[in-house]
């Protein structure tokens, strides 16, 4: 019987430790405020529980990755018809990616200038999630 219970015990400890970990990315500071950069492998446990606009600034376009919301240009972000498509949240979770993680960066930081407090960038873009073993629709 008291191996028993030690089993389940065991078992209890060795699935809690298995839980998946809240993602909390990468602090980025900046003038202005932060954003956060999140590696494939946190994108990917995000994209499981979406609760955020996933937004692919990549131009020109070489894909997107599944669930992405809207495509608007990074150099664009900022312009009044592409502010309209975003939360009117400025705490909403926003999370841009484009190929290499470099355009992404840039909206990001437009962002955050513009008074955004939850930004999240995909560091290393859609180059790192197909390294990671991620698909790209294209």
């Amino acid at each position: 019987m008291m191996k028993k219970i030690i089993l389940i015990l065991l078992a209890a400890v060795v699935l809690a430790a298995c839980q998946a970990k809240p993602v909390v990315g990468e602090t980025i500071t900046i003038a202005g405020g932060t954003y956060k950069n999140v590696s494939a492998q946190e994108l990917n446990t995000m994209l499981k529980k979406k609760g955020f606009v996933f937004i692919n600034v990549h131009i020109p376009f070489a894909g997107n990755i599944t669930d992405t919301d809207l495509s608007i240009p990074y150099d664009e972000i900022s312009v009044p018809e592409n502010l309209f498509q975003l939360p009117i949240d400025k705490n909403a979770k926003i999370v841009f990616y484009c190929r290499s993680g470099r355009m992404s960066e840039i909206a990001s930081k437009e962002l955050v200038s513009l008074g955004y407090t939850n930004i999240w960038n995909l560091a290393g873009g859609m180059v790192e999630w197909e390294q990671a073993g991620y698909e790209i629709e294209k």
